[in-house]
């Protein structure tokens, strides 16, 4: 493994392969890691099992320490592939609240942010065609 990142690599059963892709690769392919599933109405409606996640999206935890909790995110880390979100805070020893960091596997959407334009050309383009029979 001499390159630093390949976008033809396969995969490996080896741990230290699986760290060396994700810790290299660039912020186009990190956006795509940060995806998590989607409920099952927008499963439906989008015909999509997952969808990168963004700011303002409305999520429900399903594993950890604050397994069931909702809220929206906040700001997403893509240098550390994790995700903020409103609400979910823990104490420090010296009384200080901070942010927890979630990784985007245990997070379900239940509520998309259809603001940006980008985000309705990129659920438009994975949405099914429809044929019309002439």
């Amino acid at each position: 493994m001499k390159k630093k990142f390949s976008k033809n690599w396969i995969g490996s059963k080896l741990p230290r392969k699986q760290r060396k892709y994700r810790a290299n690769a660039p912020l186009h392919i990190r956006r795509k890691m940060l995806s998590s599933m989607l409920d099952e109405k927008l499963k439906k409606e989008f015909n999509k099992n997952s969808v990168p996640i963004r700011k303002g999206d409305e999520v429900v935890i399903m594993r950890g320490e604050f397994k069931g909790k909702t809220g929206n995110v906040l700001r997403i880390d893509t240098k550390n592939l994790k995700v903020y979100i409103d609400g979910i805070k823990r104490k420090k020893t010296s009384g200080q609240e901070i942010e927890v960091p979630i990784d985007p596997s245990n997070l379900k959407i239940t509520k998309l942010t259809m603001e940006d334009r980008m985000r309705r050309k990129f659920i438009d383009r994975k949405k099914p065609k429809i044929e019309t029979k002439k």
